[in-house]
């Protein structure tokens, strides 16, 4: 590990920059934005083959056509928050399944699963302020109906990138 202490916040934040550069120059991530996201993309695409969508509604698209939105939370403590990304116009069932994965501080895969639109839709609610859906990744997702433990998918997945 490099010891960053001493480093100006000038040429941190540089070194941010050139750190997002070259993740997008390797495909890791699709956009300048905050990795996490991109990151949970990524894995997914790598774990199923998933094609993964420009700018669509959908994230992905699998061979059989199912689309699937994609989240990714990091959790910077155990017990961190699980609402995971605002999804956008839930009613117009912009995608077939929910596919879902939990990092921990280090971008490391804990958790992961992949959730029917129809047990998303009863378990989400809408905030008015952001004109979107919170979905909320608690354990006791896994064990509701159609939802598929896809954990030891993704670390496979992640030991490959």
């Amino acid at each position: 590990m490099i010891d960053l202490t001493n480093v100006p916040v000038s040429s941190l934040l540089e070194l941010h920059v050139d750190l997002l550069v070259e993740l997008r120059r390797r495909d890791v991530v699709r956009s300048a934005n905050n990795p996490t996201g991109d990151y949970g993309e990524l894995l997914f695409s790598r774990a199923f083959g998933w094609i993964l969508n420009d700018n669509s509604s959908a994230d992905a698209v699998d061979a059989q056509g199912l689309r699937y939105q994609i989240k990714c939370r990091r959790l910077r403590t155990p017990k961190g928050s699980r609402q995971l990304g605002f999804i956008r116009r839930l009613p117009d069932r912009p995608f077939d399944k929910l596919a879902a994965v939990l990092i921990d501080g280090k971008f490391r895969v804990l958790r992961a699963a992949i959730i029917p639109y129809d047990v998303v839709k009863p378990g989400a609610a809408y905030v008015d302020s952001v004109k979107g859906w919170k979905f909320i990744l608690r354990d006791s997702v896994w064990e509701l109906p159609g939802v598929i433990d896809v954990t030891s998918e993704l670390k496979v997945a992640e030991r490959l990138i």
